[in-house]
């Protein structure tokens, strides 16, 4: 088991006579994946042998010394978390911070694309591909009612296919940093202008 933060470690009782101790539950919760949790889904984390009214006394033992929240919700749900004093939420302050400063994309290794294991950034690259994929179409049509022809020629469809989202790609690049450096200077309009 991992470390608990101090102001956790500092508040939780050492009573190790209980067959479940605080800790236990507490570390459990801190080393999950997932921010709210139900006495079930305790009870089955910790250790399925214990009862649910052990693992709810250890629950009420770790609210009452603010360790511990809840989140009732309709149907008499209540879901337990981590009561961070640095969030207003079940969130850790790290975890907090990701969240705000990180895009899906930011945090998408190499790794976590070829096992597929990042579910949000590989969502956002392919929301990213299916606009991209959008404005390629446009364009397209665009230069055939125009006449024009880009002029990347292959035999593989796969390299004229990359070529031309690379030259999509770019364009909006410039696009988007020209936009910005107008914006910058108030030369766009407000309706052009974001925020």
């Amino acid at each position: 088991m991992s470390a608990l933060p101090n102001w956790i470690d500092e508040r939780i009782d050492r009573n190790l006579d209980n067959t479940l101790t605080q800790r236990h539950v507490v570390e459990t919760m801190f080393e999950s994946e997932r921010p709210f949790f139900s006495i079930r889904q305790l009870q089955a984390l910790v250790k399925p042998d214990i009862s649910k009214a052990t693992v709810r006394n250890r629950l009420h033992e770790l609210q009452e010394i603010d360790v511990v929240a809840t989140e009732t919700y309709p149907e008499s749900v209540t879901l337990y978390y981590i009561d961070y004093p640095a969030s207003d939420w079940p969130l850790s302050p790290e975890g907090k911070r990701a969240l705000v400063t990180d895009s899906p994309l930011d945090r998408l290794s190499t790794r976590d694309f070829l096992t597929m294991r990042d579910t949000a950034g590989i969502r956002t690259l392919v929301l990213a591909g299916f606009q991209l994929t959008l404005v390629a179409f446009a364009l397209g049509g665009g230069l055939t009612v125009v006449g024009a022809d880009i002029g990347i020629e292959s035999d593989i469809v796969l390299w004229d296919t990359a070529a031309d989202l690379f030259g999509i790609s770019l364009l909006l690049l410039f696009t988007e940093r020209g936009a910005r450096w107008l914006r910058s200077r108030d030369v766009l309009p407000d309706a052009l202008s974001s925020d």
